[in-house]
């Protein structure tokens, strides 16, 4: 049931705009920074508010769906999700980064149910920005005292610092240029962005675990998901 309190939207899309993150043509939008500037959002105690910059949105429940899909959009665009991806598989899914990328993939797949259990497994697990995901998908359904939680949460837990190689590997992209590409103009022109069937077939495909009360069948990722690239075009 939606709740009916009134809780300020959390709202990516305009601060990522005060920011400048998003200006210009899209040849010359620079997705590694758009993500930092999410995730320095995240580790901010108190969220950006829609009062704070105009929406183009109607209401508030469309400007936070709208800024999921954007923030879910630039999480799997970015350089380190393939890598995060594979830590999660390495480390017997306990790396929340890789988490994140997972659940942003299940909601590019349209399974919203899966996805918020592991947005909730990455934010349980220490990564701030699902915490803000889970903000925003909470503002989408009108939950927002629930929303008020993980924001909330925000503001209790400390960033943890980033550890860096000295000379990282380059990186190998998580999805192929074309859907990445895809996926961020589709948000761009205020569209619905969502994996195309090749690799919605991809997770669709992937193991359950017996059907949950809250979240229906949860997908476990493996390693199909590493190889998605080769899985568009095979």
């Amino acid at each position: 049931m939606a709740r009916t309190d009134h809780e300020p939207a959390a709202d990516i899309a305009t601060a990522l705009a005060a920011a400048e993150a998003l200006t210009g043509t899209y040849q010359d939008y620079d997705t590694d920074a758009a993500l930092r500037r999410v995730t320095t959002l995240a580790e901010q105690p108190t969220a950006p508010t829609a009062s704070c910059l105009p929406s183009p949105y109607p209401t508030v429940h469309e400007q936070a769906a709208h800024d999921l899909d954007l923030a879910v959009s630039l999480i799997v665009d970015a350089p380190q999700a393939h890598l995060s991806l594979s830590r999660l598989l390495d480390s017997d899914l306990t790396e929340p980064e890789g988490a994140l990328v997972f659940a942003a993939l299940l909601h590019l797949a349209g399974y919203a149910g899966p996805s918020q259990f592991w947005f909730e497994f990455a934010a349980g697990a220490g990564s701030r920005t699902a915490a803000f995901c889970l903000v925003l998908l909470h503002q989408q359904r009108s939950e927002h005292r629930t929303a008020a939680y993980w924001r909330a949460q925000l503001g209790a837990r400390a960033p943890k610092p980033v550890r860096r190689p000295t000379t990282p590997p380059r990186p190998a992209a998580l999805l192929p240029d074309s859907v990445r590409r895809d996926l961020i103009s589709l948000c761009w022109q205020g569209r619905r962005p969502c994996l195309p069937p090749r690799l919605q077939a991809v997770i669709h495909s992937l193991p359950v675990e017996p059907p949950d009360d809250d979240f229906g069948e949860i997908p476990r990722p493996d390693h199909t998901l590493t190889d998605l690239p080769a899985c568009a075009t095979g």
